[in-house]
């Protein structure tokens, strides 16, 4: 009997957690496009570059309605992107087409160690920038940059953490730089994502559906040499509130973080971009108590 009795309570307590970390699980793919410090000025026309990002995530909070709702959580996440991008002109306008291909791992332990452990590849993203301003002497950029998230990545409904999320989704983000000074600039971006269902979501196969989330990103920074900068930045992102088969999961996303960094070109074709961040505030999902972002970027 008291075999059963915790059986029985072990799967409740994983359902719960389940349902709780609706929002929470894939902690890559669940938020908004973050962009780094530099990323919306352009590169000459012609360019062709190729970029590993790699980034270590720790989370040993976990909220619920801005509560925290378990007392010894964790999820550890070592997740990286692949991407190429190449710089060219149409119609008189700058235009960036890249592809971006997620990886990773994912672990939870501690008092969520249930929701277990998974790696893979994530779903593959499509994007076209297209700057509508592009004046360097002035050093004034604006850009456009939609991007399509095919649901290619690893996915199975019976797991609680997935990479793949199974649907589509589309995020439009509007990115301005404008040089303040000789040294200093300014990085303003903000976008929106809209999500497709996902009808097969949990171990019952019921129809995920997700409101537009919506993210803000600032970045101030200076450059020390032309080749080597430091920036800091915050970030803060709402909406995004989850519905399992048409009830709504009161879970709106509301994270504030924020990072600081700086990059060296170590070649004069390739750069190193180096960042530390952490959350400084979120109502719904893990916490972050520490971030490391690694980015290498080679021009070809």
């Amino acid at each position: 009997m008291t075999s059963k009795i915790t059986s029985g309570g072990r799967k409740k307590k994983v359902l719960a957690l389940a349902s709780l970390l609706m929002s929470a699980l894939v902690p890559m793919a669940a938020h908004a496009i973050d962009v780094d410090a530099g990323d919306f000025v352009p590169a000459p026309e012609g360019t062709t570059t190729g970029l590993l990002y790699l980034q270590h995530a720790e989370r040993d909070r976990l909220y619920a309605q801005g509560r925290q709702s378990v007392s010894d959580p964790r999820l550890v996440s070592d997740v990286g992107i692949a991407r190429l991008v190449h710089y060219m002109r149409i119609g008189g306008l700058t235009v960036a087409p890249q592809v971006l291909v997620p990886f990773g791992r994912l672990d939870a332990g501690h008092d969520t160690s249930a929701l277990g452990k998974t790696s893979g590849v994530g779903d593959v993203i499509l994007a076209t920038p297209v700057w509508l301003v592009n004046d360097a002497p002035s050093r004034t950029y604006l850009a456009i940059a939609p991007y399509l998230y095919l649901p290619t990545g690893s996915y199975d409904r019976n797991r609680s953490l997935n990479l793949g999320e199974n649907r589509w989704k589309f995020d439009l983000q509007v990115g301005f730089v404008k040089g303040l000074t000789d040294k200093w600039s300014v990085d303003l971006t903000g976008d929106v994502m809209f999500h497709g269902k996902n009808d097969d979501y949990g171990a019952a196969g019921a129809t995920l559906q997700q409101k537009p989330l919506y993210q803000g990103q600032a970045y101030l920074r200076y450059q020390f040499t032309p080749t080597f900068n430091a920036f800091v930045g915050v970030s803060q992102n709402w909406g995004g509130e989850d519905r399992v088969d048409g009830v709504d999961s009161n879970d709106e996303a509301r994270q504030r973080k924020v990072s600081v960094g700086g990059s060296y070109f170590i070649r004069p074709t390739t750069q190193l971009l180096v960042s530390l961040g952490r959350d400084l505030k979120v109502d719904n999902g893990f916490k972050e108590n520490a971030r490391i972002n690694v980015r290498l970027l080679q021009v070809f």
